[in-house]
């Protein structure tokens, strides 16, 4: 998808636009997934399911399709959609790898849910469609022990998220 065309602004042209997603249990803990690939030592292998936005997507039905994509969790409720595009840089030993060099980070729409499901339907190892799987293990975890298991290049942006979507994780 191109930038325009997924409702980025032009100003942020440059990043790829996509969404993430914080997946809130009803104790308020949020989904992390430990990225595939990397060792159980990797202080930062953690994140929240993410993925670009395709053709004309809007990014709430993106976020759906990427959690089912990521987890095969579809058993949710909306909460919220963040008010702007979180940014984060590429660090330059990346950029030429990520995307063949088109963008030079990732413009990222983030949205809540509430997961209303049973435990049993996340599904890290077969996730829906035939995706290819991304995470090794998962975990519910606290929102905002989030910034500190993430790489640091995308922490300003996972801070941001914990401050955006605090309601959700107080109960």
């Amino acid at each position: 998808m191109t930038p325009a065309a997924a409702g980025l602004p032009a100003d942020l042209s440059a990043y790829r636009p996509c969404v993430g997603i914080a997946l809130f249990n009803p104790s308020g803990r949020i989904f992390m997934g430990r990225r595939l690939g990397l060792g159980r030592r990797e202080k930062y292998a953690w994140q929240m399911p993410q993925g670009g936005i395709d053709g004309d997507e809007e990014p709430l039905a993106a976020a759906a399709r990427e959690l089912r994509e990521e987890t095969n969790v579809s058993s949710v409720e909306f909460l919220a959609e963040a008010p702007e595009w979180l940014v984060y840089d590429l660090p330059q030993p990346m950029l030429r790898k990520s995307w063949r060099g088109r963008f030079r980070g990732q413009a990222q729409k983030w949205i809540a849910f509430r997961f209303v499901g049973d435990e049993r339907e996340i599904d890290i190892d077969t996730p829906d469609h035939g995706a290819k799987p991304e995470f090794a293990e998962w975990r519910w975890e606290r929102l905002d022990a989030a910034p500190d298991l993430v790489v640091p290049f995308k922490r300003q942006v996972y801070r941001d998220v914990a401050k955006l979507f605090a309601p959700y994780a107080a109960r």
